[in-house]
């Protein structure tokens, strides 16, 4: 008995012994097949690496040919230069003036036109122009007059025409007036518009670096003097034309309004002519107005007349000793009302011209002369005839 029991453990210790050896050997596979797996993924991994780090430490000439390879990426189209971002710009074109016919609007216009070098030496050989800013209703019926003063100069001035939006009929391709029409907007006679106007014209000058002088003339305005006298006079001048006087009565302080204080106040409001002459310092300044031109459009409105008052009280407050506080186009007030006289065919003689050009006294850079005006108005469309006959003699135009 007591060895039938010893045999039966024997037998359970090999039937154990054996189980635990299957299991030693499957534990012995499984950890190799997870090392098997582990150094597989290892190697495959490590293989990366090294092939991103060869080509990290390829020399910079070899990368710099794969580069050039490939097709370069479309550049977006910057509206404001007119160039696209990917274009190599020189001085040249970073000079020339976008055409005038462009996409911007107001706010982008006026901030690029507000836009100074600092530095007064200009880098490149620079012949000063004069702008010439027409604000109109449409068309310049005296057009063939102008024509004959510009013939002859061509790199010394330039033509900016703002016109009705409603106006559609395009100048001769040989016209001076040929595509100078800039992007305009409705303007009413009296209205703060006519500022903005002024403003929109003075901007698109601006964006030519080689304007210098600027000055605002209607379609009833007719040169006095020759280019060359014109030329000279402007910019050889050290001074702005803006006409600002203090006015009492109903037509001049009686516009102000109370509320534009604390910015203008009633000892500061001006009264003056329209028609403006000025040099680029000054445009600048007037097209950067952040401070003044609010104030007008908020409460120079109605009867207040704002293209009366905004510039005469604007450069009186900041830029008096610049000014030479009068204006160089002649009209006739004489006859009273709202409008000044017009001037029809049988009022044009060669007397009458001369008249017109040395009536008057003034100062230029501080010497008394007696070329004070060397523009006028209002003159219609059937006047065209007699000034073309007599003008060209009385003004000594270029033939």
């Amino acid at each position: 008995m007591k060895g039938e029991n010893s045999n039966q453990s024997i037998s359970y210790w090999k039937l154990f012994n054996a189980q635990m050896h299957f299991f030693n050997v499957l534990s012995y596979f499984l950890l190799f097949g997870c090392g098997l797996s582990l150094g597989v993924i290892l190697s495959f991994h490590l293989k990366n690496y090294s092939l991103a780090l060869h080509i990290t430490q390829l020399p910079l000439s070899t990368r710099s040919a794969s580069t050039l390879a490939q097709p370069p990426p479309s550049q977006p189209f910057n509206p404001v230069s007119g160039t696209s971002h990917g274009d190599r710009i020189g001085l040249t074109e970073f000079l020339e003036p976008p055409h005038v016919m462009h996409d911007m609007d107001d706010k982008e216009l006026l901030w690029r036109a507000s836009l100074a070098p600092r530095i007064p030496q200009y880098p490149f050989h620079r012949v000063p122009k004069v702008a010439f800013l027409f604000l109109t209703k449409g068309p310049v019926p005296l057009a063939p007059l102008w024509e004959k003063f510009f013939k002859g100069h061509p790199g010394l001035y330039s033509i900016y025409v703002h016109s009705d939006p409603s106006f559609n009929l395009t100048e001769p391709e040989g016209s001076v007036f040929h595509g100078r029409r800039i992007p305009s907007k409705e303007v009413e006679w009296g209205n703060v518009n006519m500022i903005e106007a002024e403003r929109r014209l003075l901007a698109n000058a601006l964006m030519d670096y080689s304007n210098q002088r600027f000055v605002l003339l209607s379609e009833a305005c007719i040169p006095l003097f020759n280019f060359s006298t014109v030329y000279s006079y402007l910019i050889n001048s050290t001074q702005s034309f803006v006409e600002s006087y203090d006015l009492p009565g109903p037509v001049g302080r009686g516009r102000y309004s109370r509320r534009m204080r604390p910015q203008v106040t009633i000892q500061q409001w001006r009264k003056g002519a329209q028609w403006f002459e000025m040099d680029r310092d000054l445009a600048i300044e007037v097209v950067s107005d952040q401070i003044y031109f609010p104030v007008f459009q908020k409460y120079c409105k109605g009867a207040c007349y704002a293209d009366e008052h905004y510039l005469p009280t604007f450069v009186t407050m900041k830029f008096a000793n610049k000014n030479s506080n009068r204006t160089l186009t002649w009209v006739d007030w004489s006859k009273g009302g709202p409008h000044p006289a017009k001037f029809i065919r049988a009022n044009v003689t060669v007397e009458f011209l001369e008249r017109l050009r040395s009536q008057s006294q003034c100062q230029y850079n501080g010497n008394a002369t007696d070329i004070c005006h060397l523009f006028a108005r209002k003159f219609s469309p059937d006047a065209l005839y007699r000034l073309l006959k007599f003008a060209p003699k009385v003004m000594q135009f270029h033939e």
